[in-house]
C-alpha cells in the first residue's frame, strides 16, 4: 500500500514548493517543517488545499521533535541543502552531514521510508568543500540505513532556480561574461518538474536501497548554456575566458555579497563535468526519465529579462 502521510524537509524550496502540489494533488497529506513560519508558512500554505497540509515551526537539530515527526509519517524527503556557508550553523558539515545523518537515523529506527536529496558526481570533486560535504552525508546515510534512497540530481532548473535566473541576470546587465575553465564544463541540467516527478514515482513504486542519478536529457557545455540563455534573451555578449587566477581573484570578490554570486567553493566545482559517472543508475536506468527540454522550458519565463519584460512575449 502507498504512504498516504509524507514528511518534507525543505518544503519551501523550488523543489519542495513543487513536489508538494504533486503529491497532495494525489491524495498524499504532507507535513511541511519550517524554522520560521512566519516567513514560511504564506508561500507553503498556497501549494496545498485545506486539510492536505500541515506546516511545523521547529529547529531541524530538535531531536525530540524530530522523533514526533517521524514516527508519525510514512515517508520522510530530505530536500534541504546549501552552496554557500554562513555563520556557525548554517555550515556544509551540518546541513550536508549532521542533519540527514540524524534523520537516517530516526528513519531507521522507526522503519520509515527515506528519500534524501544530494548532488551529481560529488565523489570526483575532491577538493570542493560541498561536494565532500554531501559525499560525506551519503556515507553516513548509507551507514545509518541501508534502504534509504539518495537522489543524485545534475544543475536543477526552474523559474525559482538559482542557476539559469542568476546567469540571465548578469548577461542581462554585463557587457563581458566570464568563462570560467573555457566553458567546456559539462552539465546534464534536469528541471525541476522532472526530478519531482521521479520522487513522487519512487514512493508510489517502492523503490528502495539505491543511489540514482537524476539527469536531464541533454548535454550541454557551460558555454552552450549561456549561449542558449544569450539567445532567449535576446542578447548579445562577449564570452571571454578568464586565467585561473583572475577567476579566483573574482570569486573571493563575488563571495562577499550577502547571497553570493559564485564562490571560491563552487569555482572549485566547476572544474568537474555534472553528468553521469556510470558508478550509480540512472533515473533512466530505472524507467525514470525526465523529458523537458532544456531551451524550451526557460523560454517560457526568459521575457522577465528581455527589452520589454513581459511584453516582450509573443501573443498567439
Amino acid at each position: 500500500m502507498n504512504p498516504k502521510n509524507c514528511l518534507i524537509f525543505g518544503a519551501s524550496g523550488q523543489a519542495g514548493r513543487n513536489l508538494v502540489r504533486k503529491l497532495t494533488e494525489k491524495n498524499y497529506k504532507v507535513t511541511a517543517v519550517t524554522r520560521s513560519i512566519h516567513r514560511k508558512a504564506y508561500i507553503l500554505k498556497t501549494q496545498a488545499n485545506p486539510g492536505y497540509m500541515d506546516i511545523v515551526e521547529t529547529s531541524i537539530f530538535n531531536e525530540n521533535k524530530l522523533n514526533e515527526l517521524i514516527k508519525k509519517a510514512d515517508v520522510c524527503i530530505n530536500l534541504i541543502g546549501i552552496l554557500f556557508q554562513k555563520g556557525n550553523v548554517n555550515t556544509f558539515q551540518n546541513i550536508h552531514v549532521n542533519f540527514p545523518g540524524l534523520l537516517s537515523k530516526i528513519c531507521s529506527e522507526n522503519n520509515i521510508r527515506f528519500i534524501h536529496l544530494s548532488a551529481l558526481a560529488v565523489e570526483v570533486a575532491k577538493d570542493s568543500y560541498y561536494a565532500k560535504s554531501k559525499l560525506d552525508g551519503e556515507i553516513l546515510i548509507k551507514k545509518n540505513f541501508k534502504d534509504a534512497v539518495i537522489l543524485k540530481p545534475s544543475v536543477i532548473y526552474s523559474v525559482d532556480d538559482n542557476f539559469t535566473t542568476n546567469f540571465m541576470t548578469l548577461l542581462n546587465i554585463l557587457p563581458i561574461f566570464p568563462m570560467y575553465y573555457n566553458g567546456k564544463t559539462k552539465f546534464t541540467p534536469i528541471h525541476c518538474s522532472d526530478l519531482t516527478d521521479i520522487i513522487v514515482q519512487i514512493i508510489q513504486k517502492d523503490i528502495s536501497s539505491q543511489s540514482i542519478e537524476c539527469v536531464g536529457p541533454e548535454v550541454m557545455t557551460l558555454r552552450e548554456i549561456v549561449e542558449k540563455l544569450l539567445k532567449l534573451i535576446r542578447k548579445k555578449r562577449l564570452l571571454l575566458p578568464l586565467p585561473l587566477p583572475l577567476a579566483m581573484l573574482t570569486s573571493y570578490f563575488f563571495q562577499l555579497f550577502p547571497k553570493p554570486l559564485i564562490s571560491v567553493d563552487q569555482l572549485k566545482l566547476l572544474k568537474y563535468d555534472n553528468i553521469s559517472t556510470g558508478v550509480n543508475k540512472t533515473n533512466f536506468d530505472l524507467g525514470l526519465p525526465s523529458n523537458l527540454n532544456f531551451e524550451k522550458e526557460v523560454e517560457k519565463y526568459c521575457y522577465m529579462w528581455r527589452a520589454g519584460g513581459q511584453f516582450s512575449k509573443k501573443i498567439s
